[in-house]
């Protein structure tokens, strides 16, 4: 486990740091490739962080680049989304804006080129024939028949390609390499195929469309990338991005490198599955505060410096660490809302306090500070009148012996307030308790009372200067820590139903002045954000971001 106090490991900060000292690299420029056929979720959070941090702590730069080669799952929306991730997270890239389309004449001019040096083809096989010539891990592959037309003829079947005379699925570009290879992706791979779909930054003025292997590569050789870093899965494909690289007139020589992929616990993180539980309705959107994208996460109440403190805290290797414990992210987390959120009462399940010794028109209003440790932060106003409302689970009726709350008889210190004392339990028909009559001892206002301990200390809202406001209690979205992890189990059956949990709670008058997005830790409770959705005008929404315990803290102290 890595200890907040020594650095994390990073593998490639310290290999190409030693680049730079050594004069093999005047200037390191990583890249962020996204495609835009989703929201960015916090495995990329992990490489955003990674590339921007790279190029801030080096002197380098990185780029953003759209790698939008299938325009049938893209949308301006993505795009629009993952450029606002970035900002909000706190990086800059060099330059404007870039996106693979930015160089489909080039590529287009490249597969020409391969086709003039005999590497590469036009083939009729079907998408099933393709991939049963190909063979298998075990198995070689075995020769397109129509691998060996002529140079001439591929030109101009591409071309023809290129203008919309063949249906999607009639034809592909494949590079002409080695269908034995035991690396299976250089057997013969797609470089373009037909598709009839409107693209978003270049309209319709292509029918064919490159794959992701053919263009990652080269638009980081057009751009002077020097370092290209992927996530291990794409370890096996470096031998192809090489072999495009070493084939083709490319302005420059990359080099990519792998590291390990986060995986956290009780969490997904493919995309196709995020966006069926997008499309299906399951979560309200993209940036439900239940789902792991980083606008759901902001949404939640994270902030940019939690979510950069989080991937700096499990570092760059790359040995497959196995699951993160999802109590890391969650530690980041509260040690920055701990710091820096201001605090307010806010009572999630009121139960009404009527106080018989304080008369109807009594108000008295406190000082109190919006954080304990911080000066810097406003101080609040809290009235006090003769009803309040406290929470349903600070009072017990037949309360056990370490109950240091409120029940019959007993006394409890009110936050910043009096001790009261519980007289009388009110109920309705059914046996509910409804209302408690109390007393208040005046005498005890910042100052212990005469000959007894009051041990308990607990949360109120003045009833009649008190805010009306919904609270989301969120909990993790799965109740398993793998919810893919078996193949024959449908994913959806380890949903957790009680996800989501919604209050009508009553919180202290600061409150009605919080903006969206605004961060509050709930004395006794939790921290909360202010959402920025808010069902109706003038509604007030929070939603839990986390609670007050520290499991991440508790397992570090252990360790």
């Amino acid at each position: 486990m890595t200890n907040e106090t020594t650095p994390a490991p990073n593998f490639i900060r310290n290999q190409v740091r030693d680049e730079i000292e050594g004069g093999q690299v005047t200037k390191i420029v990583t890249r962020f490739p996204p495609e835009p056929n989703g929201f960015l979720h916090i495995g990329h959070a992990k490489s955003i962080c990674l590339n921007f941090g790279l190029a801030e702590q080096l002197g380098g730069d990185c780029h953003l680049r759209f790698d939008d080669t299938n325009p049938a799952k893209e949308e301006q929306a993505y795009i629009d989304a993952i450029k606002e991730d970035v900002s909000w997270l706190g990086f800059q890239w060099a330059g404007p804006v870039r996106f693979a389309s930015d160089y489909f004449d080039q590529l287009y001019a490249w597969a020409q080129h391969l086709i003039r040096e005999d590497k590469a083809y036009v083939d009729d096989l079907s998408p099933d024939e393709i991939r049963e010539y190909r063979g298998t891990l075990t198995a070689p592959g075995k020769p397109s028949p129509y691998r060996e037309r002529s140079v001439d003829e591929n030109l101009d079947l591409l071309e023809r390609m290129r203008n919309g005379e063949f249906g999607e699925g009639e034809k592909v570009l494949r590079a002409k390499i080695d269908m034995a290879s035991p690396n299976i992706n250089l057997r013969d791979p797609i470089l373009y195929r037909i598709r009839h779909a409107s693209h978003h930054q270049t309209g319709d003025k292509w029918k064919i469309y490159p794959s992701y292997d053919f263009t990652h590569g080269q638009s980081d050789a057009i751009e002077g990338i020097t370092h290209s870093i992927c996530t291990l899965e794409f370890e096996d494909h470096r031998p192809l991005y090489e072999w495009f690289l070493n084939n083709l007139p490319v302005p420059a020589k990359p080099r990519q490198i792998e590291f390990a992929r986060l995986n956290l616990d009780y969490t997904l993180t493919s995309k196709r599955k995020l966006k069926l539980l997008v499309d299906e309705q399951i979560v309200d959107g993209w940036d439900d505060p239940r789902m792991p994208t980083i606008s759901g996460m902001r949404r939640r109440g994270y902030t940019p410096a939690s979510i950069r403190k989080f991937c700096e805290m499990i570092g760059v290797t790359r040995a497959d660490g196995g699951l993160v414990d999802i109590a890391m992210l969650t530690h980041a987390i509260r040690s920055d809302l701990e710091d820096n959120a201001p605090r307010a009462m806010c009572v999630l399940n009121p139960l009404k306090v009527v106080l018989t010794n304080v008369p109807e028109d009594h108000e008295e209003v406190y000082d109190v500070p919006g954080h304990p440790a911080r000066e810097d932060m406003a101080v609040r106003k809290v009235p006090f009148s003769r009803e309040l409302y406290i929470d349903q689970d600070d009072f017990m009726e037949d309360a056990p012996k370490k109950f240091f709350r409120l029940a019959p008889g007993k006394e409890v210190r009110l936050r910043n307030s009096y001790v009261i004392r519980c007289d009388d339990v009110v109920k309705n028909e059914a046996g509910d308790v409804t209302e408690l009559h109390c007393s208040v001892d005046f005498d005890t206002l910042g100052k212990n009372p005469e000959g007894r301990k009051v041990k308990g200390v607990i949360h109120w809202v003045s009833a009649a200067h008190g805010v009306p406001m919904e609270v989301r209690l969120y909990d993790n979205l799965f109740t398993v820590e793998q919810p893919d992890r078996d193949k024959d189990v449908d994913f959806l059956e380890h949903l957790n139903p009680d996800s989501l949990t919604v209050c009508h709670a009553i919180g202290e008058p600061s409150l009605a002045n919080a903006a969206p997005e605004d961060r509050f830790q709930f004395e006794r409770v939790g921290y909360f954000c202010a959402d920025r959705h808010a069902s109706k005008p003038g509604q007030l929404v929070f939603n839990r971001t986390v609670g007050l315990k520290d499991s991440w803290a508790k397992i570090k102290q252990k360790g």
